[in-house]
Order: structure tokens, then C-alpha cells, then sequence
């Protein structure tokens, strides 16, 4: 039988990311190229004692089908630890649980915006938010970054020229702590400034903070949300990075008119989040371990992004890289005559792989850039792995 698939799969691309994750199991090969964290990373004891208190205590429950909104004791406790991690304070029926902060990405373009519609995104900016757009048929416009996170100043002209030719974007998505791919941090001016963009022009800001409570050194900044005060942020969040991403438990914050538009929506997603994962999560919470854990990642992560810092500073030439405060991504950029995507093969064939850095552009990508991972591979690989990174430009340079 031959297949007919509608239009809209003719937009559904296939993530580089997920397709580079097979190279991970190639024999000898070296990757950085997946966001994954780092098993070490994951609490095992802990959570088969949590899974032990749930089967004895909350089986039926735990095994059931749970609320569209998501499980209310998590709720209670997320609502506590947003206060006290990020002092942003929510009342639990403000918070909407998620099956991954994913689905929260491809749900808010859907309810904020139209086909046709424009959005503003940074440039580069997370794979996750552009597959939504291309899936939906959503338009944006980027706006570019520095070492100080999203240019403001560059948004503003940005607002100015889509309401001068009548043009009003349906959300701002940022990523403003340690930025996937790029790793850069939004400044305090800048983000103050963004809020008030924001709300002159009326635009609502959707913040993604995945890698907030992995910062490894500098000073911690407020996210946007607790710098609201007009109610214009919506807040994701993920027990990803700070739990184990394979329980795929993530949260939104929003105003109730949002999220009754989101419970709409993901009772046609997956009806609610799996409840086995929410109560892990509640009592992840509950118990203290998060916090006792979150120290643990940072030392392990911290020491990786060091490792591949030296690294580069020691192999790597013709090339310049950010220097993140925490997360868990590099951005490189290379000569502006070189090309990253076709470097691949070459990479491939030096047993090292990345994710290139147009893979993260909605428009006019910049193919002399490549997101490297620090926080998957071990230490010795993480130095074998940056030289054989380097051998791969320096062939490439010269053999153009």
C-alpha cells in the first residue's frame, strides 16, 4: 500500500539532535552532540526508596490516571520550591503539569498564535520551540545574541518595525539563563528592559529556564518571572536536568486564562501527565532530596565544563567559544569562511561528533557555528574528544 500524509507532516522535520544521539553507541566515537545529562547525575538509591514509599502508600493513585492539570500535592510543594529557588511566587492552581517542558513548547504556540502568525525567538534559539513552529506554521522573527544574552536594543527596533507595518508578534520566547545552544546569560538591564518592552508593546514572554540551578559560578539572576509584575511571563520548567529526564515530568507557570486554554488542549495531548513521575517528583520535593542533590550535579557539571574549557584552550585554534556561568552547553564559532555541516562527514570520520549551529536558526543561520556538549561524556573523553574536535577544523581549514 502507498501512503498519503497530509501537509502538515511535510513541515515535521526530524531533530539533527535525535539523529546524532545514534552515534553515541558507535564504537570509539566521542559525542557531543546530545543535551544529555550525565547518569552520575541521576539519584538511583534515592528514588528506588521513593518508588518503594509510593508502591507502599500511593499504588492505587500512583498507577491511576491523574488530573488534566497535573497531581495537587505536587503542586503544593513545586509552588514551595519556586519560592524558595527562584522567589517567584504562584499559587498552585497557577501551575499546569507536563508531560517534559516539550510539550509545554509545542502546546503555547498553538494557543497563542495562529498559522501565519509572527513570534520573536533569539537567533539561535532551542530546537525544541522551532520544530513547534514549523509544525504549526508559525512565522518569527529572530532576534540576535551576545555574550550578555538577547539584545534588547535589537528587539525593540524589532517591536518598532512589526507595528509600523501592523504586524503584532503573538509571544516572546526566550531563554535567558544559560542559553541552549549558546550558553550566554541575559543580564539584569537586559531583562528589566525586556519586561518593559514587553509590556508596551502588550506582547506576553514565554521564559525557558531548564539549566536555572545549574549555575557554576557568577551570581545568580532573577528569572523574568519574578521580575513580573503585569503578569505578561509564562514559566517552563522540567525535573529533566535536577532529577532524570526519563521521567519526562515538567511544569508551567501561567495566568489561569492560559492555563484553562493548555488543559484544553492536552486532554487531546496524552489526557494528563503520567502519575507515577508526578509523585515521584512530589516526593523528590517533599523529602529535601532535591535540594541535597542539585549541589552534587553542580560539582560533577562543573568540573566537565572546566575540563572542556582548558580543553579547547589548548587545542583549539582559528575558532572563538563561549564560557558559560552554568548549564550545559558550548557555542563555537569558526572561521566565517568555514562551514560546520559539511565539516560533519569529516568530524564523523574522526570519531567526534556535535550538533551544527544552523540547526538552531528559524532564518539566515550561521553555518560556521557547532553546539558541543560538556556534561555527557567523561572526563578523558571530554580532552580526546575536544582534540580530535580540533585535528577535524584544522583538516577542514585546510582543505579549503
Amino acid at each position: 500500500m502507498k501512503f498519503e500524509f497530509s501537509d502538515n507532516m511535510k513541515n515535521i522535520k526530524s531533530s539533527e539532535i535525535r539523529e546524532l544521539l545514534k552515534y553515541i553507541h558507535v564504537p570509539g566515537m566521542i559525542s557531543f552532540g546530545g543535551g544529555l545529562p550525565n547518569p552520575e547525575s541521576f539519584p538511583g538509591a534515592e528514588l528506588k526508596n521513593i518508588l518503594d514509599d509510593i508502591m507502599e502508600n500511593y499504588t492505587s493513585s500512583a498507577l491511576q490516571y491523574g488530573q488534566t492539570e497535573g497531581l495537587p500535592e505536587l503542586k503544593e510543594q513545586l509552588a514551595g520550591y519556586l519560592k524558595r529557588d527562584e522567589n517567584i511566587d504562584v499559587n498552585p492552581e497557577n501551575i499546569m503539569l507536563t508531560t517534559g517542558s516539550q510539550q509545554a513548547l509545542y502546546a503555547l504556540p498553538i494557543i497563542f498564535a495562529n498559522e501565519g502568525d509572527y513570534v520573536i525567538t533569539e537567533a539561535p534559539t532551542y530546537v525544541g520551540m522551532l520544530s513547534s513552529l514549523n509544525a504549526n506554521r508559525i512565522r518569527s522573527v529572530s532576534v540576535g545574541l551576545d555574550d550578555r544574552g538577547m539584545k534588547t536594543d535589537e528587539l525593540e527596533e524589532r517591536l518598532k518595525t512589526m507595528k509600523s507595518m501592523g504586524i503584532k508578534p503573538k509571544f516572546i520566547y526566550t531563554i535567558p539563563t544559560f542559553q541552549n545552544p549558546a550558553g550566554y546569560t541575559m543580564t539584569l538591564d537586559r531583562r528589566k528592559h525586556l519586561l518593559e518592552l514587553a509590556e508596551q508593546y502588550n506582547v506576553p514572554v514565554i521564559e525557558d529556564n531548564p539549566y536555572g540551578d545549574l549555575r557554576y559560578s557568577g551570581t545568580k539572576l532573577p528569572t523574568l518571572k519574578s521580575l513580573d509584575t503585569n503578569n505578561m511571563v509564562t514559566y517552563l520548567g522540567t525535573f529533566s536536568k535536577i532529577m532524570a529526564p526519563g521521567l519526562r515530568t515538567g511544569f508551567t507557570v501561567s495566568q489561569p486564562e492560559v492555563l484553562d486554554e493548555f488543559n484544553k488542549l492536552k486532554q487531546s495531548l496524552d489526557l494528563a501527565t503520567d502519575s507515577l513521575s508526578q509523585y515521584i517528583a512530589y516526593e523528590y520535593i517533599r523529602k529535601g532530596i532535591i535540594y541535597k542533590q542539585i549541589p552534587k550535579t553542580i560539582e560533577l557539571y562543573r568540573r566537565k565544563r572546566d575540563i572542556m574549557l582548558e580543553a579547547l584552550d589548548d587545542e583549539m585554534t582559528d575558532a572563538t567559544w563561549s564560557r558559560p556561568d552554568g548549564g550545559m552547553f558550548l557555542w563555537v564559532k569558526l572561521s566565517k569562511n568555514m562551514d560546520a555541516l559539511k565539516m560533519l562527514k569529516r568530524a564523523i570520520n574522526n570519531k567526534v561528533a556535535y550538533v551544527t549551529g544552523s540547526a538552531f536558526y528559524h532564518n539566515n543561520p550561521e553555518m560556521n557555528t557547532m553546539r558541543l556538549n560538556f556534561t555527557y561524556s567523561s572526563d578523558d573523553d571530554l580532552k580526546e574528544g575536544v582534540r580530535r574536535l580540533a585535528k577535524t577544523v584544522k583538516d577542514e581549514k585546510e582543505s579549503l
